[in-house]
């Protein structure tokens, strides 16, 4: 699978803003689980800087199905983003990536 990432999340770059953990990961509900994922590539942003971001890239980890279990079955891809402070709570949020980009 190739990857085409292009992102400006220079917004979550504060004065408390140590770095920025970003993923992608595929994700869909089976029947036995509401929510399974399979992370697909991962980084750092180490700063404001470096946030505003284009990479062409194949994914970083196989796509995985543990069990046979989301074979045939749609699934979205999200960029999911951990916001790690200087000092206070990490903060946690996610984007669903468009259906043309599936």
């Amino acid at each position: 699978m190739t990857l085409n990432i292009s992102e400006d999340l220079q917004s979550l770059f504060s004065w408390n803003t140590k770095q920025v953990f970003v993923f992608i990961a595929a994700e869909c509900e089976t029947p036995k689980h509401s929510l399974n994922q399979i992370s697909l590539w991962d980084g750092i942003i180490p700063s404001k800087k470096h946030a505003k971001f284009w990479i062409h890239t194949s994914n970083k980890y196989h796509f995985i199905d543990q069990g046979s279990n989301l074979c045939g079955k749609e699934f979205n891809l999200t960029v999911h983003w951990h916001v790690m402070p200087k000092t206070g709570k990490m903060l946690a949020d996610k984007i669903v990536m468009p259906e043309e980009y599936r």
